[in-house]
């Protein structure tokens, strides 16, 4: 492991990276703050407005269970396994630059959205997405905590962005029931490409080209980049071969085990690497380890009961895509109406007890959704709430407490390491849902008439799966906790 942390923090005090020229205020961010946005916008409305249309898409395209959960999970597994991967290219050769090329991918594939006529094709154009995102989203957390100098300025900075993502996640199955109702599902894909140009105009603006001073000289590990990607599509495509091909699959066993080797060799070698992708010392750090924790459990949550949501108001209740949308309304009010409580209640408990207090509340909200959904749309209404409130509050605490945890040199990789958290438990969510429900739920799901025993197996399959979920993330925020309390408060934060 690197131990030569010094070119780097000289970098990171180089008058030609902070200088007196450092905006004063938001206002005078306001264009990069607009185009940062615009990333972190895409992410998060590019995760919740597909799933409204999963139902549709499953009828058009005549797609399998799994192809259908693959239309969700493929994005996820691209972006998740290779955020660190550009992380560190980023740090290499321009976060800058990195993002602007990553924002062009993002608009041309969107574009294909059009020509697509079969869901493998739409998978393709989602692993192609899923590229372009972890290309992007890291950097805008990263480039807004660099662009300013004072702390409180950065917290605000990141508050901002966050704020505009939950919008996008909150307004995200609400747009999409509505655009449903009057064009097809394409058009929910081709809306990236005015959100890709609002964020090219704003970063070419806004945000300074990278100089020399600011860049990384050490070299990409490649190795541990492709061991980390490796094993994150080798453990989500395991369960999938399992419920395929039967427990005596010798490709599933296969595949299973090579996600084991894949999780021991990247570990290996990112301990003995010089230069690694990953130190491991830093994610170790009890700020930046209880921080991911939050972040996994409430985006485990997050996808998961949206994805199980969106599938029982439609063809479990049969709640057209427009009434579904609307029933998604209370989280879309509480992320949006509870952005001005953040601040207040930041100040009241502090950054670590609210990290935990909120990544708790989406815990109870899924639980809630496991124990009483299924008696009526008031408890998923209460489900919705709980977990929109965590969420609220877990998407800036969480993230800026794993800044706040490392040194300002690797703000970067930090920020990859927040968002991987949220998108490979988000994967894993709605693969364990996709996989529970694939193997318990006889036919094709996507019919628009299922018989009693269907919607039983359904409702069961709904039931297994939220507990399931709702057991893992409480490990996560209990785990959290304790690394949570393991801090000692500001003294323990690195710079």
């Amino acid at each position: 492991m690197s131990s030569e942390p010094t070119t780097d923090i000289l970098a990171e005090t180089d008058p030609t990276v902070r200088t007196s020229a450092a905006p004063r205020s938001l206002r005078e961010a306001w264009v990069a703050l607009t185009g940062l946005s615009a990333v972190f916008l895409f992410e998060m409305l590019d995760n919740s407005i597909l799933n409204v249309a999963l139902p549709t898409i499953g009828r058009e395209l005549h797609a399998s269970t799994t192809a259908l959960q693959w239309v969700t999970g493929a994005y996820a597994v691209v972006f998740g396994g290779l955020m660190l991967a550009f992380g560190a290219i980023a740090d290499r050769f321009g976060r800058r630059r990195v993002m602007l090329i990553g924002l062009a991918l993002l608009g041309v594939a969107s574009l294909a959205t059009a020509f697509v006529a079969a869901a493998e094709q739409l998978i393709a154009v989602r692993v192609v997405m899923g590229v372009a995102a972890a290309m992007t989203t890291p950097g805008s957390m990263a480039l807004a905590f660099r662009l300013f100098d004072d702390d409180r300025l950065r917290v605000s900075a990141i508050t901002v962005i966050s704020t505009v993502g939950l919008v996008g996640l909150a307004i995200g199955p609400t747009v999409g029931g509505l655009v449903l109702a009057i064009a097809p599902w394409q058009v929910l894909l081709l809306v990236n490409v005015p959100v890709a140009l609002l964020a090219i105009i704003g970063i070419r603006v806004g945000v300074a080209a990278d100089t020399a001073a600011d860049l990384h000289r050490n070299p990409v590990d490649v190795p541990g980049a492709v061991l980390g990607t490796a094993t994150i599509v080798l453990a989500l495509v395991a369960p999938t071969l399992f419920v395929e091909e039967g427990i005596r699959s010798w490709t599933a066993w296969a595949t299973a085990v090579a996600a084991v080797v894949g999780a021991v060799s990247f570990v290996l070698r990112e301990r003995s690497a010089r230069h690694p992708l990953l130190d491991l010392t830093l994610v170790a750090h009890p700020l930046v380890s209880s921080g991911l924790a939050f972040k996994a459990a409430a985006g485990m949550a997050t996808a998961g009961m949206g994805y199980l949501v969106t599938l029982q108001l439609q063809l479990d209740w049969g709640w057209t895509p427009a009434l579904a949308a609307i029933g998604m309304l209370p989280q879309v009010v509480v992320l949006i109406a509870g952005g001005a409580f953040v601040n207040p209640f930041l100040n009241r408990v502090g950054f670590e007890r609210a990290a935990w207090l909120s990544a708790t509340a989406v815990v109870i909200g899924l639980a809630v959704y496991a124990l009483l959904g299924r008696l009526g749309y008031a408890w998923v209404a209460v489900a919705l709430v709980l977990v929109a409130a965590g969420l609220r509050v877990v998407g800036v605490v969480a993230g800026t407490n794993v800044l706040r945890g490392l040194p300002e040199n690797r703000t970067t990789i930090g920020a990859a390491l927040t968002d991987t958290a949220s998108e490979v438990t988000s994967a894993v969510g709605i693969a364990v849902v996709g996989t529970i429900l694939a193997a318990l739920f006889t036919g094709d799901i996507a019919t628009s008439h299922w018989s009693a025993a269907q919607t039983a197996e359904f409702r069961a399959a709904a039931t297994i799966a939220s507990l399931t979920l709702t057991a893992v993330a409480a490990a996560l925020v209990g785990w959290g906790f304790l690394r949570t309390r393991a801090s000692s408060g500001s003294a323990n934060i690195v710079r």
